[in-house]
């Protein structure tokens, strides 16, 4: 999972509920990365300019507190990086790297900076790069699992910086500055456990905090869920905590401190807290909300929301800084949650958990769609049907909890695809998150999201041999391809649809992909396939009787061979495509169709004839009020009567022309100043 940001800032710890959020101890190590920025690189004492942002290495076990000490520093250091702070997570919770392709295109996102969906690694970076070339960026890359993910996302830029925390060094990238972290030191691990337990509880008894942060080695993680053991238990002595610590290190079942303090944690809780807590595990991207928690425990949403709260005060997750009551899941403790969960709950019961977490994201994406939905009764009546706990307020609280739920839901569809054992679910998943993020974010600004999602679904098609699935996967990411210039690939994605849709004996799919092979070849310039496929994709059309589309064929083929140069036949399918519309009662196509049969005689050499059709095209449009193509032709006609050598008709028709579009923009202008006057009208009613 990435959670990028653009922070002008700087970055800050999270304040756990029970603290105060100023940073303690590590006054030698931040001393330390601080003189590393401004030490001379290698580059510089050979008289070279640098050529990349200068990397700074934060190394440290989980829960040693490492991402802390790198958004300390970040904050200290961001007023020396004017145009802000990016961070990413190159990990997710159970360690396995996030691709590169996604941290870049998250990364730009956070930019504002577009990135072309289902772009490959190469040139996601390539865009990166360029985008942070001439600014002073702070690159903050948190839980790297290696020195490849961070070497692609350095920018070539040397007045960038990027701070990367990892579990140990990164070979392989020059001139990296390491700064490898221990425990606290004892004052400030002290410190940190007063913040919880509150001062006199310490004062009376400093020895035993000193033994308890010892017991922790000084480890963050472990003094946090140690203050917050002891918070929630006002009468429960430093020095009892201390020493149980101690005997269990002493009978070595426990690895380290902070699995010995968890499990303290953990077994104290009650039964169904507890239960809540273990199937966190399973929660996307380490991300939960009461929903979430709700749906795996298979409790309540207010049980799982207040059991939330109560982790968040035992240190156990962290608020996350968003609209919607969400926490994550420290990635310290994801491997400890796992361990319990695995050792507590059967295998049926831990995926019975994650079908009842997917069947609740179905069903909130639906209900988030269908509120968008409120012209139409079926979805009024769907939306009324909806338990109260899954019904949105408004649309745009349904567009902010999809915004901010986003990345865990990405996450979901992820998880599910790979499982492998739960396809039926994950594709409902799939199908209501396309729908839900078309509905709020439109297909344009979601394509990235929806680009992986149809190749997830594709997966789980080839995986179980839904033809039909596969074939209208393979045309989505098609259509994606050749709108970002792709047409190569996009036009394999159309063939390898046409396979599938013909083995599906599914009549669509087969004459969609094989228009959509016609139209690649077009892009590419090869006229004479083109035109053959857009002739098979009409003979399907003609066959079912769809006219219509039957017609706009005729009109695809005939811009091909007008292309060729062959105008012979590009006026047949014109003519052909213009009776076709004609029949179907299209006033509008039909005027259009004319204007193109006007257009084609125009550059075949025969004006007379071309007047003639662009006179019978204005008639055409006058009947269908369509303004603007009045206009066009008005101004062909002046052009070809110009050429006729009859400037006086001409004139005429230029200024019947500019008359139709002068109205139409004064119509706009009156329009667009009512739709004002209406919007300020509901502002002061509001207000009222």
């Amino acid at each position: 999972m990435t959670d990028q940001a653009v922070d002008k800032g700087g970055a800050r710890l999270p304040a756990h509920p029970a603290a105060d959020d100023h940073f303690l101890g590590r006054t030698r190590e931040l001393k330390g990365l601080r003189a590393d920025i401004e030490r001379a690189g290698l580059d510089t004492l050979s008289g070279r300019k640098a050529p990349r942002a200068r990397v700074l290495l934060i190394a440290g076990r989980p829960g040693s507190g490492r991402t802390s000490l790198a958004r300390e520093l970040a904050r200290q250091v961001a007023e020396r990086y004017p145009d802000g702070v990016l961070r990413a997570r190159l990990s997710e919770p159970d360690g396995t790297p996030v691709p590169v392709a996604r941290t870049a295109r998250e990364l730009l996102a956070a930019l504002d900076v577009p990135a072309p969906a289902g772009a490959a690694e190469e040139e996601l970076t390539e865009v990166l790069r360029a985008a942070l070339a001439g600014r002073r960026v702070l690159l903050l890359l948190d839980d790297a699992a290696g020195a490849e993910q961070v070497d692609a996302l350095l920018p070539d830029a040397p007045d960038c910086l990027a701070v990367a925390v990892a579990g140990g060094p990164l070979t392989g990238i020059a001139d990296v500055r390491p700064c490898t972290l221990g425990g606290l030191d004892t004052k400030s691990a002290v410190e940190l456990l007063t913040r919880y337990t509150g001062s006199v509880r310490i004062t009376v008894d400093p020895r035993s905090a000193e033994s308890l942060a010892e017991a922790c080695l000084g480890q963050p993680a472990a003094l946090t869920l140690a203050g917050g053991w002891l918070a929630s238990r006002p009468q429960a002595a430093v020095s009892d905590l201390a020493k149980r610590l101690h005997a269990d290190a002493g009978d070595g079942a426990e690895a380290t401190p902070l699995a010995r303090v968890f499990r303290l944690v953990h077994d104290q809780l009650s039964g169904q807290a507890a239960r809540i807590l273990r199937l966190l595990c399973l929660a996307p991207a380490g991300l939960a909300d009461p929903h979430t928690a709700s749906a795996l425990a298979g409790c309540s949403v207010g049980t799982a929301g207040a059991a939330l709260e109560e982790f968040a005060a035992l240190g156990l997750v962290r608020a996350v800084d968003s609209p919607l009551p969400e926490y994550e899941v420290p990635g310290c403790l994801h491997p400890l949650l796992r361990a319990r969960a695995e050792s507590q709950e059967r295998p049926g019961e831990l995926q019975l958990a994650r079908a009842r977490m997917l069947e609740r994201n179905v069903r909130l994406l639906q209900s988030c769609r269908v509120i968008t939905e409120t012209d139409s009764p079926q979805a009024r009546e769907k939306l009324r049907e909806m338990p109260q706990a899954l019904r949105f307020p408004s649309p745009r609280a349904a567009a902010e909890w999809l915004s901010a739920r986003r990345p865990a839901l990405l996450a979901a569809t992820r998880v599910a695809v790979a499982d492998g054992e739960l396809d039926t679910l994950a594709r409902r998943l799939m199908s209501q998150l396309v729908r839900a993020m078309a509905a709020h974010f439109g297909a344009q600004a979601a394509a990235p999201d929806l680009y992986e999602v149809h190749g997830l679904v594709l997966d789980v098609a080839e995986r179980r041999g839904l033809h039909r699935e596969r074939a209208a996967a393979l045309l989505n990411l098609g259509d994606v391809d050749a709108q970002t210039g792709r047409t190569a690939a996009a036009l394999a994605r159309y063939r390898a649809a046409l396979d599938a849709g013909r083995e599906a004996n599914d009549p669509y799919a087969t004459g969609r992909a094989m228009e959509s092979v016609g139209g690649a070849h077009q892009e590419l310039g090869d006229y004479d396939r083109a035109a053959d496929w857009f002739g098979r994709a009409l003979a399907e059309r003609l066959a079912r009787g769809e006219r219509a589309e039957a017609a706009r064929l005729y009109g695809r083929t005939a811009t091909v061979h007008t292309y060729a140069g062959r105008y012979g036949e590009a006026l047949r399918n014109w003519r052909a495509a213009a009776a076709g519309y004609r029949k179907e009662g299209d006033v509008a196509a039909h005027a259009r169709a004319l204007s193109e049969v006007a257009r084609v005689q125009e550059y075949a050499g025969r004006p007379e004839e071309s007047l003639q059709t662009c006179r019978e095209a204005v008639d055409w449009a006058r009947r269908a009020q369509d303004a603007r193509l009045q206009a066009a032709l008005e101004l062909r006609l002046a052009d070809t009567l110009d050429r006729l050598g009859d400037p006086a008709a001409a004139h005429l028709h230029r200024a019947a022309a500019e008359r139709m579009l002068g109205k139409e923009a004064q119509e706009d202008d009156v329009s667009s100043k009512y739709g004002d006057d209406a919007c300020e009208i509901r502002s002061a009613a509001s207000e009222d």
